[in-house]
């Protein structure tokens, strides 16, 4: 197994930073910048650190009037809204079409969007659906989407993972869960290890053209839609308890605001001290080590350490999944 070198950097910012203070000083003028999720939980923070740097923000969304009015009502006037199901490989083309028809580079493609947990479901080619959507639409989008960020000359590309890569590796064998039990977070681990392999195949393949990847553990961020097909029961599995009305992790670990949820997303997509990097995963703003799985095991819980397993960062599982997922397409 070949993995990427994952070195931190001691970038100065850490689990506290929010996407304001990453974003401090960078001038985004003239930039375009995509970002899918961006009406809800970190995603609006994502777009309004962007958005105030001067960039010019593109969201799309499935419920573009929903989107629209959580934005303006964020403050967030000049963003466009685009219709797009990530779900719906017709939708991403189409969304892509008309991108590419107005001719501008892309500079920043924030890779944002998911879902987490979900029951078993199925797209309309037989996909997973956590599988479908967290990765194989955001890799049509960004294929689709590759002469503009090739016309940026230096673009990045930002894959949101998460720490729950660790409960599972992409089973090339049985990637729809059809000759094994489906469990949401094996499905949902799987769907997050594919992100942290697309960045690494992605800026190996990108890189000469001035494109680079990056994949991001944002923390645990409870204000999001991503709990909403959890029950109490997976949950309190999951770590979550309710508190006085609030959802709480009862392991210690810190649960992050939206704008700190954001940060490490935010610096990777814009921090110089990553410029000519590229295929790393990222966490609390810096590049994060590799750990094993034993070393986790003796600390006494799955998701308490910081880093990233290998097999996430493995160069060679990266390259196939690539091609498995053209093969999907």
């Amino acid at each position: 197994m070949t993995t990427t070198a994952q070195q931190p950097l001691a970038s100065g910012f850490g689990i506290d930073s929010t996407a304001e203070e990453v974003i401090k000083g960078v001038d985004l003028t003239g930039t375009t910048a995509i970002v899918t999720g961006g009406a809800s939980g970190i995603g609006v923070a994502t777009v309004r650190a962007l958005h105030g740097a001067g960039a010019q923000v593109v969201v799309p969304a499935r419920n573009t009037a929903g989107a629209r009015d959580t934005l303006a009502e964020a403050g967030l006037d000049g963003v466009l809204v685009e219709p797009l199901d990530l779900g719906d490989f017709a939708s991403i083309d189409a969304f892509a079409e008309r991108f590419l028809a107005e001719d501008r580079p892309l500079h920043l493609l924030i890779n944002n969007a998911g879902v987490m947990a979900m029951p078993l479901a199925r797209d309309a080619r037989g996909n997973e659906m956590q599988f479908a959507v967290n990765h194989l639409g955001h890799f049509r989008l960004t294929t689709r989407l590759w002469p503009a960020l090739a016309a940026a000359g230096g673009a990045r590309v930002v894959a949101l993972s998460s720490r729950g890569h660790r409960y599972s590796p992409v089973v090339f064998e049985d990637l729809a869960f059809e000759h094994r039990p489906y469990e949401p977070f094996l499905g949902y681990g799987q769907s997050k290890t594919a992100n942290v392999l697309f960045a690494v195949e992605l800026d190996r393949r990108g890189r000469d053209e001035g494109v680079r990847a990056f994949a991001v553990h944002p923390g645990a961020i409870l204000d999001t839609a991503l709990t909403r097909h959890l029950d109490p029961a997976e949950l309190r599995a999951a770590g979550v308890e309710e508190v006085d009305g609030k959802l709480v992790l009862n392991t210690g670990r810190r649960v992050k605001s939206v704008g700190q949820g954001a940060a490490t997303t935010v610096w990777c997509a814009t921090s110089a001290a990553l410029d000519g990097l590229g295929g790393v995963y990222c966490e609390d703003c810096d590049v994060s080590p590799v750990v094993d799985a034993e070393t986790l095991a003796e600390s006494g819980g799955l998701l308490e350490l910081p880093g990233v397993l290998p097999y996430a960062v493995d160069q060679d599982a990266a390259a196939r999944l690539w091609e498995v997922s053209e093969q999907l397409m």
